[in-house]
């Protein structure tokens, strides 16, 4: 299983009026996890776009468990769960030592930039992920 975990300090302005992480700013962290996942496959987002293929949002999940707050270092833990076709579905949890706060996942279509479709993903990232 192809993982990737990083770090992050709770700022002040991901937090809400009762001094809690923002609801949505989850799936920022997700997103986090997932860019630091593709570039420990090796590949960045923008080495990947400028090939002209992106991974869309198609759907987006997060349960939540518990709340993060301002100055919390939290663990954010992503990984490829499945791969099938066009799509690619990346695993998310964010904890708080071993406190699971959040946990979720978002799905991505392998797209191709300049005609806006979605096209069977390149050999070359089939076999990133492989």
């Amino acid at each position: 299983m192809k993982e990737c975990t990083l770090e992050y300090r709770v700022p002040y302005a991901d937090t809400d009026q009762m001094g809690v992480v923002y609801y949505a700013n989850y799936f920022v962290f997700f997103e986090r996890g997932r860019n630091e996942l593709m570039r420990s496959l090796g590949l960045t987002y923008k080495e990947m776009e400028s090939r002209g293929i992106g991974l869309p949002v198609l759907e987006a999940h997060c349960n939540y468990h518990a709340p993060a707050r301002y100055d919390d270092l939290l663990t954010v833990r992503a990984w490829v769960e499945a791969f099938e076709g066009l799509k690619l579905r990346v695993r998310c949890e964010v904890k708080r030592g071993e406190t699971l706060l959040v946990d979720g996942y978002t799905v991505h279509v392998c797209l191709d930039y300049k005609q806006l479709r979605p096209v069977r993903p390149p050999e070359w990232f089939v076999n990133l992920l492989a």
